[in-house]
This record gives C-alpha cells, sequence and structure tokens, in this order.
C-alpha cells in the first residue's frame, strides 16, 4: 500500500517523464547551439580533418548535415508523444528550422544559415516521429497478440 510520504517522490518522477518536460530540456539545449555566436563545431576543425583522413568520403558537408539529422531527431519523438494531431510534428519542425536559419542570418554573422541544415533538421523530426510511431504500432500489435493468446 502506498503511503503520503511516497507520493511527493513518485510526483517529481512523473514530471522527469512527462515528454513536455524533455521538450522544454531540450529546446533550451537546441536553442543555446542553435544560437552560440559562433559555430559550435568550430573547435571540432582538427577532428573532423582525421576523420575524413581516414574515411575520404565522410567530408565535413556530410557530417554537418548527418548532425542536424540527429539533432532533430528528439524533436520530431517528443512533438509526437505530446501532439494530438500529429500532422503539426512536420509543420512545426519545418517553422522552428525556418526560425533558427532566419534568425542565424539576421543576427549571427559568423553563423552561416542554408537549406541544407533545414532539410536535415526537417528529416531529422520525420524521423523521430516515425520512431514513435513504429513503437506504437509495435506495442499495439504486441498487445493484440497477447490478448488474443490469453
Amino acid at each position: 500500500m502506498d503511503s503520503d510520504a511516497s507520493l511527493p517522490a513518485r510526483t517529481v518522477f512523473a514530471r522527469v517523464l512527462d515528454a513536455r518536460v524533455w521538450l522544454a530540456v531540450y529546446v533550451a539545449v537546441l536553442a543555446a547551439i542553435a544560437f552560440w555566436p559562433s559555430p559550435v563545431d568550430r573547435e571540432a576543425g582538427p577532428l573532423l580533418a582525421y576523420i575524413q583522413s581516414i574515411v575520404p568520403w565522410l567530408t565535413y558537408e556530410r557530417i554537418e548535415f548527418t548532425a542536424n539529422i540527429v539533432l532533430f531527431v528528439p524533436l520530431g519523438i517528443l512533438l509526437t508523444l505530446i501532439l494530438r494531431k500529429r500532422r503539426w510534428v512536420l509543420p512545426l519542425a519545418l517553422g522552428a528550422t525556418f526560425a533558427i536559419e532566419a534568425i542565424q542570418a539576421a543576427l549571427l554573422s559568423e553563423r552561416t544559415p542554408a537549406i541544407s541544415d533545414i532539410i536535415a533538421n526537417v528529416l531529422g523530426a520525420a524521423i523521430g516521429m516515425l520512431v514513435v510511431l513504429l513503437a506504437q504500432r509495435w506495442s499495439q500489435t504486441r498487445n493484440t497478440a497477447g490478448s488474443a493468446v490469453s
């Protein structure tokens, strides 16, 4: 039986697991990365050059494009979990990435906005959305199969 003393801990735990809390944390981290005055990968130049010397086809552009995809996968996951109307996930991701690129163009002289960033970011959000939808479908199929056996 649960005691009243365990209730606050359970409430805190439930909030930590809430996708809206994770979305707020994600947006804060994303904003820090997106609006950092200088390119966030500036110090990674030697590492990227070393990687490319080992794997020549792994160019800076490919690494950056992939990083932008990965950066937006959590947005797709979290928005899909939060929004009842999932058709808004990709338009919101597009709007967010367009806003980031526009602000970089207008206010951050050392940052270079790019259409490829917009494409990669929306692709990442789409992958995140697909991960959730596939996981939910798998869970439903598993639950249905389990009910049929009982």
